[in-house]
């Protein structure tokens, strides 16, 4: 699959799933970690868990496994796939971390250009 793929299966499973405030955010030219960023809240840690569990079972049917997962429980789960990488958080979490302002306002890596 391609990064573009993983995201919107990412994104339609989440939606799917009510995860609420889905945003797609372009890495590329920030970091070296990620292409793209799937950032979403779920409204507590049984949804979160649940999104979770079936974004990584369609992934799956597509042959892709997360390298890692993280934060069961925590009100945050994190699942890398590599060139692309989940983020499920409760409101609090995400309000908290602002990953979209982080990221949106870093500016590019001249080393990735």
């Amino acid at each position: 699959m391609t990064s573009k793929e993983k995201v919107a299966l990412m994104v339609q499973v989440a939606d799917d799933m009510k995860a609420e405030g889905i945003e797609t955010l372009d890495v590329r030219k920030k970091t070296s970690i990620a292409d793209y960023f799937v950032v979403c809240t779920g409204t507590n840690d049984r949804q979160i868990s649940a999104i979770a569990d079936e974004v990584e079972k369609k992934m799956r049917e597509h042959k892709e496994r997360p390298s890692r997962t993280e934060g069961d429980n925590s009100g945050w789960v994190l699942q890398d796939y590599g060139d692309v990488v989940l983020h499920i958080m409760r409101d609090e979490q995400r309000q908290f971390y602002d990953l979209e302002t982080l990221w949106k306002t870093m500016q590019p890596d001249q080393n990735l250009a």
